[in-house]
This record gives C-alpha cells, structure tokens and sequence, in this order.
C-alpha cells in the first residue's frame, strides 16, 4: 500500500510557497501527494514534474468541471467544453508525472436540475467519458472517476452508480474511485458499495464524514479496511481534508470552520491512522 495526501488541504493551485510544505509531508513518511490541476498550464505542471522527482513523492491529479464546461448539459457545446477540459486536465496530469487523474469529472460540481440524470444525460457522459479515455490512453493516466453525495452532484452518487458507469464506458482506462466521506452518506452497506467497485476500484480516499483527521469521528472504519483487504485493494490511500484554503470550493465542501489542531496535525495523525489499520490486516 502506498499513502498520499491531498494538497487542496492548503491549496487549490502549485505556488512556490508550497516547497517547504511538500518536503514535510515527505519527511512525515507520505509517499505521494495530490496535486489540484484548475488550470491549464502544461509547461507549469511539466516544472512541477521535475521538482516532485527530486522530492521523491509520488503523485496523482484531481480535477473538477464547472456548469460552463459541464459534460451533460444539455447545450452540445457546453459538453464539448466538458469533453476538452477534461482532456487538457490529462495532458498536465501526464506532464506532471500523474498516472491517475481523480475527481467527479463526470458532470458539473454544485450543479442540479431538481431531479436525477434523465435517459439522454446519462448517454452524455458515457459518450464523454469514452471519448477522455481514449485520449487518457495516449497520455499513459488512468481516470479514476469519483461518485459524490446527492448534495455535490446527481450524476453518479453510489458505487453502483460508477460501477455501472464504468461497464457502459467499457474502456480500460476509465476506472472508480471511492471516497468515504461520500460513502458515509449515501450507501446502505459500506462492505457491499466496496465490493460492487471490486473490478474498476484504482484509487481511494480516506476522508471523515467532517473532513478533518481520519480516524476520530464516524466513518465505519473497520468495515472499510476490512472489505478493502477482502477485494485485494493495494494501491493507494489517499487523504482528502479540507480547511479554509478553498474559496473556490466553499460552496461544495461547506467548510466554514476548523476541526482539526493544525494541517500537519492533520496530515501526521492521519497517515499513522492509515498504517495502522493496514498493518491490522496484513
């Protein structure tokens, strides 16, 4: 297993500012990091490349659509927005060293039609998926894609959603991801929403049902590392907090106060949490 931390814990872009940050995490014992990729500046994340194999961390991309780059919408232009975005986000995750892109690409962050994904905005984004894992086969990634909580979107909001979603993409490329946060709110079975991603699950976040430390609320850990264990997940563990950085995603992660001692508190007791709960069930 390998254990990563996500920086939009601080930041939702790539500054100078964040070096010193980046060599702490590797020193805490974090083998990777997830870089926010909100903008599309191939150069910038080809420098980022570098100076992520000099600090020896590994990494992983995640990304998001807006409604003005929104993949089922019903205007075909806004789709194909959608569609290049998504493929752009690719070319920096590629440039950066990213073999994984996650994220709820799938459909617009924060973006409802009061009902749930009609007959034509699910033929939409398989479409649309198909067409980015194509493109995410020439750039060597594999999309790991994110289902949400019915407050976040309404496209894919269980892990038989992706599940589903995953088998009418039908490419090999375009694998799910599981995050416990979102889990946490919507499955009936933790054990059954894991196991229905057995065959497509390349990527997991570990995230509180408030999104501060891992391991100190409500989320049903012991079902979750167990089922991980059962299915043979050994990939990456990635943490996914948030605190007051992301003005950008205010409206999605609702965020307005703190509930954790300091970041790096965060980030320390998290990653000991994690090797912990492996280490239960080596």
């Amino acid at each position: 297993m390998r254990y990563g931390m996500n920086l939009l814990m601080w930041t939702d872009t790539l500054t100078d500012e964040m070096l010193p940050l980046l060599d702490q995490l590797k020193q805490i014992g974090y083998d990777a990091v997830e870089i926010p990729i909100f903008d599309a500046d191939v150069d910038k994340y080809a420098r980022w490349g570098e100076r992520f194999d000099q600090l020896g961390l590994l990494r992983t991309g995640t990304a998001v659509r807006g409604a003005d780059e929104n993949p089922i919408s019903p205007d075909a232009g806004v789709r194909r927005k959608g569609v290049e975005a998504n493929k752009m986000t690719l070319d920096c995750c590629a440039a950066a060293g990213c073999r994984v892109m996650a994220g709820p690409f799938h459909s617009a962050l924060g973006e409802f039609s009061g009902a749930g994904p009609t007959e034509d905005e699910w033929k939409w984004a398989v479409e649309a998926m198909q067409e980015v894992a194509e493109h995410a086969e020439k750039c060597n990634v594999t999309l790991a894609v994110e289902y949400l909580n019915r407050f976040e979107c309404y496209l894919l909001n269980t892990a038989a959603d992706g599940a589903r979603f995953c088998r009418e993409v039908n490419h090999p490329r375009c694998k799910m991801m599981y995050d416990t946060f979102h889990a946490h709110i919507e499955e009936k079975s933790i054990p059954e929403a894991i196991r229905a991603l057995k065959d497509c699950l390349v990527h997991v976040h570990i995230s509180e049902n408030d999104r501060s430390t891992p391991g100190q609320d409500n989320v049903r850990w012991k079902e979750t590392f167990d089922t991980l264990k059962e299915i043979g997940y050994d990939n990456i563990l990635v943490i996914e907090a948030f605190g007051l950085a992301l003005e950008k995603l205010a409206a999605a992660t609702k965020i307005w106060r703190r509930m954790y001692q300091s970041e790096i508190q965060l980030a320390t007791d998290g990653l000991g949490f994690m090797k912990a709960e492996v280490a239960k069930r080596r």
